[in-house]
């Protein structure tokens, strides 16, 4: 298996706007409300939103392929990006989603080192991530990689308020 990470561009908007709506359906489509999924995809992941954050220069997005396949996608962010105010010692892993197909590949461990590298030669002393408290597979693949629960916010699906547990990891 040949992996490659690649750098999004304002060129791979199409690209991203595809691998950002499916895996994020993927991933949710089980648990929400149709009504909700299709207000929350239109909402995030229309091309002038997508291409308001990749020309935001606080944010990465990153494609994962497997054996030259698109498999899935992270964006980082630093700064005032964040979704959370942080401060500028932290990175976050605001989205990271492999598609179902390449799950159980490693793929994601791959992502998660990605960022924790950007994270070092940024000097950040932190990594985190906000996950679904529903999500326990992603909670517990977080827990694998050295994050702890250090918080937690809401996230609306539509106008349903869920909570996102608040993941952590320190950097040496």
């Amino acid at each position: 298996m040949t992996i490659n990470i690649k750098k999004c561009t304002v060129e791979d908007l199409g690209i991203l706007q595809e691998i950002s709506v499916a895996t994020f359906n993927e991933t949710f489509k089980h648990q929400n409300s149709p009504e909700h999924m299709k207000a929350y995809l239109e909402r995030a992941f229309n091309l002038p939103q997508l291409e308001k954050e990749l020309s935001n220069m606080s944010s990465e997005f990153y494609f994962i392929y497997s054996n030259e396949e698109m498999a899935g996608y992270l964006k980082v962010n630093t700064g005032d990006a964040q979704s959370e105010k942080m401060g500028d010692a932290s990175l976050e892993v605001e989205r990271i989603y492999i598609r179902s197909t390449f799950h159980k590949q490693g793929l994601g461990k791959y992502l998660i080192n990605k960022a924790i590298e950007l994270a070092i030669e940024r000097n950040k002393e932190s990594i985190w991530l906000g996950v679904w408290e529903e999500n326990a597979n992603a909670i517990a693949f977080y827990n694998k990689m050295g994050f702890i629960p250090t918080g937690s916010h809401s996230f609306y699906m539509g106008d349903e308020e869920q909570i996102d547990i608040i993941m952590t990891k320190t950097l040496a």
